[in-house]
């Protein structure tokens, strides 16, 4: 028989590799902590639907020429042109076809409504007067405007005087949408009308995104009541490409509807069952603006197709298409 004494730096050495085993156990740990965190923000921030629609779009062009608005094809013209110094909080835009002008609100002290050239420059000023908060506003022909008030949720119609004089809250004819009331200020954020089928799309920033269309609502001021509600929240639900919505606009020539978002800054184009078309960013590096728009808040095209974008506080941009 053989005897092996071990020596206490033996010890010591057989004991090492023991020890190597906790710390390979934490480096793994903190890498799956990692992973997680980092899957739990893509999914938040909707990063996978956006990456794989600007693939889709990549991939297979524009299947529909001249029946799609495609936002791919616009290209900046315009980009973070200051309105106007030290004005604050520019919360959406609306196209005046009457007119062939821009109109544009702010919603700080002193909120205003105002018109603006396709430069962005201010030619018209009307103060308004006795609103809680509006966000959003869309032009439905012959002077009037439906302005979007998201603290009480509330669509309100106004008529914009020919001289320059404050538009006051107590003449407008309202709707109230107490659908998902919100605490914490995420009411309705954006508003746009289809004039062919008298119908207004009231959107709803998040907590949770919701987008309603409300039928007959210029009939039921001028005639008898006749509104029918409809909940299309499915059409936000189903590609999951914004974490947020904070205005709209419906496009005439196409029947599509493009949602802007803030918080994921791109734009959106759906079909008129609300099916995804195309994707454009609003981010520096992923597009042909030099920085990100800051905080988008609204959205329109004019007559000629060109596309308007508004971001807090009081930058304008314009994009053309190729």
């Amino acid at each position: 028989m053989t005897t092996q004494t071990l020596s206490r730096e033996g010890l010591r050495l057989r004991k090492r590799p023991r020890a190597a085993l906790p710390l390979r156990s934490a480096g793994t740990l903190a890498i799956m902590v990692v992973l997680a965190a980092a899957a739990i923000q893509a999914y938040r921030n909707c990063w996978v639907e956006q990456a794989y629609a600007h693939w889709r779009n990549s991939h297979s062009g524009d299947t529909a020429p001249g029946r799609n608005i495609w936002l791919p094809a616009y290209a900046v013209a315009i980009e973070a042109k200051v309105v106007e110094p030290g004005l604050r909080n520019l919360s959406g835009i609306t196209y005046d076809y009457d007119h062939d002008r821009l109109l544009a609100v702010t919603n700080a002290t002193p909120m205003e409504l105002l018109v603006l050239s396709k430069d962005g420059d201010i030619e018209q000023r009307y103060p308004l007067e006795g609103f809680k908060d509006p966000e959003g506003l869309t032009y439905l022909g012959n002077n009037r405007l439906a302005i979007a008030d998201e603290r009480s949720q509330r669509l309100d119609v106004v008529t914009l005087p020919v001289a320059q004089q404050p538009v006051q809250a107590r003449n407008a004819q309202s709707v109230g949408l107490a659908i998902g009331l919100s605490h914490n200020n995420k009411g309705f954020e954006g508003v746009t009308y289809d004039r062919l089928a008298d119908r207004l799309f009231a959107i709803k920033e998040r907590d949770p995104r919701q987008l309603y269309a409300i039928t007959g609502m210029l009939g039921s001021i001028q005639g008898p009541l006749n509104l029918t509600v409809t909940d299309l929240t499915a059409w936000v639900e189903r590609g999951r490409y914004a974490r947020d919505l904070s205005d709209g606009f419906y496009d005439p020539v196409t029947g599509h509807l493009l949602l802007l978002s803030d918080q994921s800054k791109n734009i959106v184009e759906l079909d008129h069952d609300g099916n995804f078309v195309s994707i454009r960013s609003l981010r520096g590096h992923l597009g042909d603006l030099q920085r990100d728009a800051p905080q988008a808040e609204g959205i329109t095209l004019d007559g000629n197709g060109a596309l308007y974008v508004v971001s807090e506080p009081n930058l304008f941009y314009r994009f053309e298409k190729r």
